[in-house]
């Protein structure tokens, strides 16, 4: 679960992390003002949409194979086994 979060976590993040590099490019950074007043809101609709195509994109075409079952992991005889697909 905590890979599902932090993978649209970072996500959200790529166009603030773009802007701060395009910042940093243009030697732009240092100005207090270019930070306050930038597009954040635009930063923040483009990242809403990244997670939004990410969660389309992971429901979509993470599905379990065709005829088969999901075993859930278990402990055997003090062994730990992993679950998958049968």
């Amino acid at each position: 679960m905590i890979r599902v979060v932090l993978s649209h976590l970072v996500l959200f993040l790529l166009p603030f992390i773009g802007y701060a590099v395009y910042l940093f490019l243009k030697k732009k950074a240092q100005t207090k003002e270019n930070w306050q007043a930038g597009p954040m809101p635009w930063l923040a609709l483009t990242g809403l949409v990244l997670v939004l195509g990410g969660l389309v994109f992971f429901a979509s075409f993470k599905q379990m194979p065709e005829g088969t079952e999901y075993r859930p992991s278990q402990m055997r005889d003090g062994v730990f086994v992993p679950g998958g697909y049968e």
